[in-house]
């Protein structure tokens, strides 16, 4: 399995336009008959406390030079996965919409992009909830961007956040997440579909537990005959601390001791199977392969 094309696309027209409109990374993945997109959501403004506060420094510097990674800030990708094939076209996640950064939010232009409209899309399936995921769900009138779609999510993934005493338990800083993922799961109620670890939700499409991100974070294994691969989600977070140490706590996990847990049970899967990974936060385009190294592991890319 090698990727078909990577492309850097620009919107606009000459060099004024190139510094206003975000460039937008895609990759392809052949799997069998079937075929695997990722398109660009824009990107996240992160201060680097968001994931390394509580990792030792000492070490974090080393790990960060070598990916060549700034310790303050961090612009990590949004990469939104496409999956055609046996007559479906799936989106997993729906990006950020205009209300979370003004650096996201972008996967309707991205996907027209490559000739694929909204109505296009015959599922929508959530890895989880946090908002770069599913605050992009509703247009500005509330109704859902993708009006044809069949919706799934993971059932404990659900259950978390319909909870009314999620906003209060869930910490100030992610408050908001709690209040936003309500009102977009409200909005769906009478079209989701709930899921379990294990199900075959699709043909040819798994779902596979990855709890600790979230308390019911969803990753999907993607198979057509031998061919497979793994789209992860936010459950392998970056392209650095996350291959080199992944027993380290991160501060974008819900649960960091979890969440560690999960990175090295699906590095083991990906590695002992060897499979592709497509992550939503990994760099261009997000698709790849995890490699095992001397110190964790490593994130590889055919150019």
């Amino acid at each position: 399995m090698r990727f078909t094309r990577r492309r850097l696309l620009s919107t606009g027209a000459g060099l004024a336009a190139l510094s206003l409109a975000p460039a937008r990374v895609w990759a392809e993945l052949a799997l069998g008959d079937a075929k695997v997109t990722t398109v660009s959501d824009g990107s996240l403004m992160l201060p680097g406390d968001f994931i390394f506060q509580h990792m030792p420094e000492a070490e974090l510097a080393t790990v960060l030079q070598e990916a060549g990674v700034a310790r303050d800030r961090l612009e990590p990708e949004c990469n939104v996965t496409l999956y055609q094939g046996g007559g479906n076209t799936v989106l997993f996640d729906v990006g950020s919409g205009p209300d979370f950064m003004p650096t996201a939010g972008s996967v309707v232009d991205s996907l027209d992009a490559i000739g694929v409209a909204p109505d296009d899309i015959t599922h929508v399936v959530f890895t989880h909830a946090h908002p770069d995921h599913i605050w992009g769900l509703l247009d500005d009138f509330d109704d859902p961007v993708f009006a044809n779609a069949t919706y799934m999510i993971g059932r404990d993934e659900w259950d978390y956040w319909w909870d009314p005493d999620t906003v209060n338990t869930i910490g100030d800083a992610r408050a908001a997440f709690a209040v936003g993922a309500k009102r977009r799961l409200e909005a769906i109620e009478d079209q989701i579909e709930r899921f379990d670890d294990g199900q075959e939700i699709l043909p040819g499409i798994a779902a596979v537990a990855s709890y600790g991100h979230t308390p019911g974070h969803m990753s999907f294994e993607i198979r057509n005959g031998s061919n497979a691969a793994l789209i992860a989600g936010d459950a392998i977070g970056n392209h650095h601390v996350a291959f080199r140490k992944p027993d380290w706590p991160s501060g974008s996990d819900q649960d960091a001791a979890l969440a560690a847990q999960t990175r090295a049970r699906l590095f083991d899967r990906l590695t002992a199977d060897d499979m592709s990974l497509i992550g939503f936060h990994l760099p261009n385009g997000g698709i790849g392969r995890a490699e095992q190294a001397s110190d964790g592991y490593r994130f590889t890319q055919d150019i």
